[in-house]
């Protein structure tokens, strides 16, 4: 299990599966098991049996199943797909470790 260096709240896009291209923004990370949930990506339906009681409603719901974080990468502001690397910023003991996309050097947004 390797760190994984996308965030909630990345905006990133799909570069292998079978909605390769689109783009969307995570919504959640699961460290334990390598994968995102990427709002619009890896749409699935379920079929959910109404009741009442917990104000479901039945019927089919589309929602987004996980994605491997191996495929996806994380788009920088001029719109380019890019890996992830680390830089430090500043000096001594005051400097802070931040993410940079490794394509343009630009700093990824600190932690949201």
């Amino acid at each position: 299990m390797a760190t994984i260096k996308i965030r909630k709240g990345d905006t990133v896009k799909v570069i292998a599966g079978r909605d390769k291209g689109k783009t969307g923004r995570v919504l959640e990370v699961q460290k334990d098991n390598d994968r995102l949930l990427v709002e619009g990506v890896m749409m699935v339906k379920r079929h959910t049996k109404a009741n009442p009681a917990k104000q479901i409603k039945g019927g089919i719901a589309e929602k987004e199943s996980a994605i491997h974080v191996s495929n996806v990468m994380v788009v920088t502001s001029d719109g380019k797909a890019s890996r992830v690397g680390y830089k430090l910023e500043g000096e001594g003991a005051s400097a802070r470790k931040v993410r940079i996309a490794r394509k343009t050097g630009e700093v990824l947004a600190a932690k949201s």
